[in-house]
């Protein structure tokens, strides 16, 4: 009986050896039990931006493809090594676990730069129209509702349809115009429009795309890389726009928006081998694009804009999107004596290649377009 006790408290403790060679920051479970990081980890998953109406999965925001049975036996199956430790010290063997157990799901990044983003367009657009003062420069009765919004009232429908201030009101608050950017010193123009819109209708609708694509996105990637692709693609939208050298104005988000497109296929592309449900979310996000890029072409749209911010948007997801390969376990989570040659490399050959090349074709079209646009402006 005694000998059967030594035993038994023998094996207890060799299980807490093996179990204290794992890293305790880990598991979402009692750290008297055991945690495994979750970030040291990359697995099988849907696309960021799926959901149930893309993919035809309704469990496509689970980040790995274990379900909670499976997650319970290979806990046990791994708390059970330690129970034959006690052999594996008579033999002489290592007390580290052949392999770590799957991971939880990886805690969402909290999005509020993206409604950052739409608070900033919202306010650009009410100051252009308190800029505007419609009362001001024509008869009170001629403008849309100046019994309800007074100052803030709408130009007539014949001049502006979308509910909105004039055009000479748009361009004294940053709206494009190639000729300001080029003879005036006016680059900043370039940044600036992105956050006007033309009136409540185009506001509206830039501004639930914004939400709808923006926020999913930034959950996934966090603000740095998120607000970083917005940014540069509207200003890949407002190059490409000057480059038409157009004598009208241009406003809007919808380069930066079509760059949040363009940055959802290209993150497709490069992560392939992490995904599940590849096929069916790559055909639909297609059609998307297709269906907005055939609206930019109807009249008074600038499809220029369109087209740079969804070029830009595609070679940035390359640089910016990019993750860990499937299988992929951090080093700094790895216990003392694991096997790392077991351990894959972070990215593949084919994720380095097309980060280098998204950078140098990116890089390059940014200066070819400002040379070309301070260079080959036409001369009044």
């Amino acid at each position: 009986m005694e000998k059967s006790l030594k035993w038994s408290s023998f094996r207890r403790e060799a299980a807490s050896t093996v179990l204290a060679r794992v890293p305790c920051s880990v598991f979402r479970v009692p750290c008297s039990v055991f945690r495994v990081p979750f970030s040291g980890f990359r697995v099988r998953r849907s696309p960021p931006w799926a959901s149930p109406y893309l993919t035809g999965h309704a469990s496509s925001t689970v980040p790995w493809g274990r379900g909670l049975g499976e997650l319970r036996t290979s806990l046990t199956q791994f708390a059970a090594m330690g129970m034959s430790a006690a052999a594996d010290v008579e033999r002489g063997r290592s007390l580290v676990p052949p392999y770590l157990p799957p991971p939880l799901p990886q805690r969402p990044w909290f999005p509020w730069l993206v409604p950052t983003f739409f608070v900033a367009n919202v306010a650009a657009f009410a100051y252009s129209m308190y800029v505007n003062d419609c009362p001001a420069s024509i008869q009170a009765g001629s403008c849309l509702f100046y019994e309800v919004l007074g100052r803030f009232s709408f130009q007539p429908l014949l001049e502006n349809p979308l509910l909105g201030p004039s055009i000479p009101t748009l361009d004294r608050v940053g709206a494009l115009d190639w000729r300001k950017v080029v003879t005036e010193g006016e680059a900043w123009r370039l940044i600036s429009c992105i956050w006007l819109h033309a009136g409540l209708v185009h506001l509206a609708a830039n501004m639930i795309s914004l939400l709808f694509i923006g926020v999913r996105l930034e959950r996934e990637f966090g603000f740095v890389r998120i607000g970083l692709l917005y940014v540069f693609s509207g200003f890949g939208g407002s190059l490409m726009s000057s480059l038409k050298f157009q004598p009208n104005i241009s406003v809007g988000a919808s380069g930066a928006l079509f760059g949040l497109l363009g940055a959802m296929l290209s993150e497709l592309i490069t992560n392939w081998t992490i995904y599940s449900n590849k096929i069916a979310a790559l055909s639909t996000l297609i059609l998307i694009i297709i269906i907005n890029l055939a609206v930019g072409f109807v009249p008074h749209v600038d499809s220029s804009a369109h087209i740079g911010g969804f070029i830009s948007g595609f070679l940035l997801g390359f640089i910016l999107l990019i993750r860990p390969q499937f299988g992929w376990i951090s080093r700094k989570y790895i216990p003392p004596g694991y096997d790392i040659d077991r351990v894959k490399p972070k990215f593949k050959c084919y994720q380095y290649l097309l980060w280098c090349t998204a950078f140098v074709v990116l890089l390059s079209g940014y200066a070819v377009g400002l040379v070309k646009l301070y260079n080959e402006a036409p001369v009044d």
